[in-house]
């Protein structure tokens, strides 16, 4: 691999890449789509947490990048699907690559890490009861420390 380009050149290939896969939701939809075309609330749903919004300007970016094509539903719908193309499909060995790394340098059995929720929209972990009288104390989330370089 050619690691003479700075990331900052356009022309480097791997900062045009960087550029794409960095956006937000990008990748969660590449790995949701590699196990096949989905339609669109199907495919909100699954990647969890994105925005209706978000989640169309995010398709019609990767459509236009040539990753994602649009796919003809069941007769009788008017509802449209999203599939990978090619060049998405070949994305899958950067999916891979990430899950091996993940596998062998962040912390098995740690808190699952997920994607940032919206902001603004409570999720159950912001819930929490109040203790009263006879219950159980409130218990605080886990603090998470970085990982260790060595």
């Amino acid at each position: 691999m050619d690691r003479s380009c700075a990331s900052s050149d356009p022309e480097c290939p791997v900062a045009r890449a960087i550029a794409v896969l960095q956006e937000k939701w990008v990748l969660h939809i590449v790995h949701t789509l590699l196990d096949g075309p989905r339609g669109f609330n199907e495919l909100g749903r699954e990647v969890g947490g994105c925005n209706p919004t978000t989640l169309a300007q995010r398709l019609a970016r990767l459509e236009e990048l040539g990753l994602v094509a649009r796919t003809d539903r069941p007769v009788g719908s008017s509802r449209s699907g999203y599939a990978l193309t090619a060049s998405g499909e070949a994305l899958s060995d950067v999916i891979e690559a990430i899950q091996t790394w993940s596998l062998h340098h962040l912390h098995a059995g740690g808190p699952p890490v997920r994607p940032p929720k919206p902001a603004g929209r409570p999720t159950t972990d912001d819930v929490r009861p109040r203790a009263t009288g006879d219950e159980a104390p409130r218990v605080e989330p886990l603090q998470v420390e970085p990982l260790s370089a060595g």
